[in-house]
């Protein structure tokens, strides 16, 4: 079995499951990103919170409560980007050994299946995890940028400066979280590239099922009905 036999074994059913896969991958994150102004995600929602947050900001003395949020959003973005580098060196070991991966793969359904197939079918699952990875670096330099300008907003709120200083920080901090949520589903449609092995169809089963979960997260959780309607206090 060499590279140019592979594609005789991709059929139309497989490279329509691939488009749909990416086809959702990116619409979902359309949809969330844009939603209708009557219906807003989660993540917009997030993006006039963080707004408020660096509002505050400028009158919050001493300022030590915003810099322990800002360190622990940089931690998540560190920690889920060596997560990515650990998954992405877990799956080339894997795609490394395709001979025992076909031998598992064979025990789930019938058929002679190459082992090149099977290193192919684990290619989008890379991708997404790399795509993750440079997310969430990104995210944590962006997170750093945020810090160093929220450090650079006057302490005397009569400087002009503030609140224009203080609404850059918002902006540079709603694109890092842009970023992280970014790279948060690449790791989510990594998992569904990984029905691939079980076929084209348990693809598109996948991709459906990543679409629901994320769709139901940002329109739909009891996160985003706090939100909208936060609990009046006791």
């Amino acid at each position: 079995m060499t590279a140019m036999d592979l594609p005789a074994f991709l059929t139309m059913l497989d490279l329509a499951a691939l488009a749909l896969l990416g086809g959702a991958w990116l619409a979902i994150g359309w949809w969330i990103e844009h939603p209708d102004s009557a219906r807003p995600s989660v993540t917009v929602l997030m993006a006039d919170y963080r707004r408020a947050w660096m509002h505050e900001l400028v009158t919050r003395q001493p300022r030590i409560f915003d810099a322990t949020i800002l360190s622990s959003l940089r931690q998540g973005t560190s920690f889920f980007a060596s997560t990515c580098v650990i998954c992405i060196g877990g799956v080339l070991a894997l795609m490394g050994n395709a001979e025992r991966l076909s031998g598992v793969a064979e025990g789930l359904h019938a058929g002679d299946r190459p082992d090149l197939l099977y290193q192919l079918r684990l290619a989008p699952v890379v991708l997404f995890l790399a795509n993750g990875f440079l997310k969430f670096v990104w995210a944590n330099r962006l997170f750093g940028y945020c810090a160093v300008l929220m450090a650079s907003v006057p302490n005397d709120i009569s400087d002009k400066r503030v609140y224009p200083r203080a609404a850059q920080a918002a902006e540079i901090n709603i694109r890092a979280a842009r970023a992280f949520n970014r790279g948060l589903r690449s790791m989510y449609f990594s998992l569904g590239a990984l029905a691939w092995l079980l076929g084209p169809v348990p693809l598109m089963v996948a991709a459906a099922l990543v679409v629901l979960l994320l769709w139901w997260r940002d329109f739909a959780s009891g996160a985003r009905t706090v939100l909208l309607d936060p609990p009046e206090g006791h």
